[in-house]
């Protein structure tokens, strides 16, 4: 089994969680969220980040607005929404019980036979 392969889809599986988190603190163009999650070492191109956001939008948890910029078009800034902030509690809350579980296994010992 590959390992880097396993790595990616664990990285896939927790994304959603990771861009509403980041909107949760301040509304952001995309270029914004991929620096973020990059500085996280959560590598993301926008081929995979639009999708995710459009798939959130289009579920309520995002919305977004149209601002002009200084340097070239107009960007488009996502906010969550409150039905986003409340979908981010239930993640959170998810991703500390899978956390729980996940160091409570890690911590048993080895039984030898």
């Amino acid at each position: 089994m590959n390992v880097e392969n396993a790595k990616a889809q664990m990285r896939k599986g927790i994304l959603e969680y990771c861009i509403l988190s980041i909107l949760s603190k301040n509304d952001a163009y995309a270029s914004d969220i991929i620096k973020e999650l990059k500085e996280a070492r959560l590598i993301v191109v926008e081929g995979t980040l639009y999708p995710l956001l459009t798939r959130q939008k289009n579920a309520g948890l995002l919305s977004y607005r149209w601002e002009e910029s200084t340097q070239g078009p107009p960007r488009k800034y996502y906010t969550i929404t409150e039905t986003g902030s409340k979908f981010l509690d239930e993640l959170h809350q998810s991703w500390k019980d899978l956390m729980d579980a996940i160091n409570m296994l890690n911590k048993k010992e080895k039984v030898t036979k």
